[in-house]
């Protein structure tokens, strides 16, 4: 039995990026400190906000609204929602909306399901064979646009979503191969704009991996099927190479992540976040004239 570094009890991990081995309290301990110290450092939580956990129904949004629940719903000043967005896959989208409902209602969260069908009037399915933009386009576009909208309705002053350390770094590490240095510096939303919730990711500083085993632990439901239309080529080649440098070298995600933080100050003041304003069709904020989503849905139906 290998027991825990810390400890005498089993280990239950092996963090290779502190070279110890971990038993399930050390390691939940380390786990949800890190939630606190990401949280703590890029003030993502004030008193009075009312939080909405963008809650897909994998594991990575599971996880999180239990997390998330558990350190912040004892506070009476936090009040925490859940929106699942249903953009209408068959066969992948239906089992998680309602592993989404269960972990909810377990937890006593209020849950609100949208779907593609009901706003937009077709499903994801349907806009892939009459459009010509790739599924993601689709998706990435109408699923951020009824997350912000719901969540705004809903009074909310926070998105928290499960981006953890490898999508950041994965994000990172292809904006700087991209010299998209302006979408770099979105990363971390600068000010609050009107109509916009600003999104926050308490996962930046934990690996997927410990998301795994923190859901397995806790004895979670957890999805792990791909969307059949993920189609991420460069992401997959960027994702491959962390994960082959971060097995040579343990750490280097947070040494990715580290480089990324210092650089923010420099980024703020090259890219300087641009005010919004209203989409002249719907009245969701946008950089243009009329948002994207509206863009899309007139080709769709044009």
């Amino acid at each position: 039995m290998i027991k825990c570094s810390r400890c005498d009890r089993r280990a239950v991990i092996f963090q290779r990026h502190s070279n110890r081995h971990l038993c399930r309290r050390h390691f939940v301990e380390d786990f949800e400190r890190r939630v606190k110290l990401a949280v703590k450092k890029f003030n993502m939580i004030q008193k009075g906000d009312k939080i909405a956990i963008a809650l897909s129904g994998g594991k990575d949004s599971v996880i999180l609204t239990y997390v998330m629940n558990k350190l912040y719903s004892v506070r009476k000043d936090i009040e925490l929602f859940a929106i699942t967005v249903d953009e209408g896959i068959a066969g992948y989208r239906p089992p998680t909306v309602k592993i989404a409902k269960k972990i909810a209602d377990e937890l006593g969260i209020e849950h609100l399901v949208v779907s593609f069908k009901e706003n937009f009037g077709m499903t994801l399915d349907e806009m892939v064979k009459r459009g010509d933009k790739k599924p993601c386009t689709y998706c990435g576009v109408f699923r951020k646009y009824l997350l912000n909208r719901t969540a705004r309705e809903m009074g909310a002053t926070k998105l928290a979503t499960g981006h953890n350390l490898d999508d950041e770094t994965q994000t990172i590490l292809m904006n700087f191969l991209n010299a998209d240095m302006e979408r770099m510096a979105r990363l971390v939303p600068q000010r609050v704009q009107e109509g916009l919730v600003m999104r926050i990711k308490p996962f930046r500083y934990i690996y997927e991996k410990e998301v795994v085993v923190y859901g397995l632990l806790n004895n979670l439901p957890m999805d792990f099927d791909e969307c059949p239309y993920s189609e991420f080529p460069v992401r997959a080649v960027v994702r491959d190479f962390l994960y082959e440098f971060e097995n040579k070298y343990p750490g280097r995600k947070f040494s990715v992540m580290s480089s990324f933080e210092k650089m923010i100050p420099c980024l703020k003041s090259m890219y300087p976040q641009i005010d919004l304003s209203r989409c002249e069709r719907c009245g969701e904020p946008t950089p243009r004239e009329v948002c994207q989503a509206c863009k899309l849905l007139e080709e769709l139906k044009g």
